[in-house]
């Protein structure tokens, strides 16, 4: 029998705590049931299946993130914002480990629970109006954005996996890179697409 309370939240929060523990790939409604002290079977009167549940979590790390990095921005422009930005979503990979891998790779959601989850929506719009502060349109919008997401999560997956043995401090490098990027940003070669010869 479910313990009383159990909700579709709390199982997800559950989840969630066990992914950053154990790793997003490794875990398991069992893990989960063990959690929350139920039975397996109880489970599925909330998440229709672990690939529900790891959508769930996904949506939730989203959210989280999200939230960080708009406090994080608000009220700031050019590298102020890229720094803040930058820093945040690199706080939140390092502190929610499982959830930050969540938020990256592609899961199979619920389209009902997708459309009411306002994460994933506005980070986007966070990222597109922090770089717009540098005069960038499209196409230069969404390549300058592809480049800041592969930025981060390279820095921070490699920085998880212990990939930074060099004796300089991986902060001190994470601050060198966000120079440069901010440079690279002010100075960006302009897409001539569309331009007539």
């Amino acid at each position: 029998m479910a313990r009383a309370g159990l909700t579709a939240e709390r199982v997800t929060i559950a989840g969630a705590e066990l992914a950053d523990e154990v790793g997003f790939d490794h875990l398991t409604m069992s893990q989960v049931a063990r959690r929350l002290g139920v039975r397996d079977a109880s489970l599925y009167a909330h998440v229709r299946s672990l690939e529900d549940l790891r959508g769930r979590i996904a949506l939730l790390a989203a959210d989280e993130k999200t939230i960080r990095i708009a406090e994080a921005t608000a009220g700031r422009a050019g590298k102020d914002a890229l720094v803040a930005f930058a820093d945040a979503w690199r706080n939140y990979a390092r502190r929610h480990p499982g959830r930050y891998v969540a938020t990256q790779i592609p899961i199979e959601i619920d389209p009902e629970l997708a459309a009411n989850a306002p994460g994933p929506r506005r980070a986007v719009e966070l990222t597109y109006s922090m770089l717009r502060g540098y005069g960038l349109a499209e196409p230069d919008l969404t390549d300058a954005v592809r480049l800041l997401r592969s930025t981060f999560h390279g820095f921070v997956a490699l920085e998880a996996a212990g990939g930074f043995a060099h004796k300089r401090s991986p902060q001190e490098s994470w601050a060198r890179a966000l120079e440069a990027l901010h440079t690279l940003l002010e100075h960006w070669p302009h897409s001539t697409e569309g331009d007539s010869e």
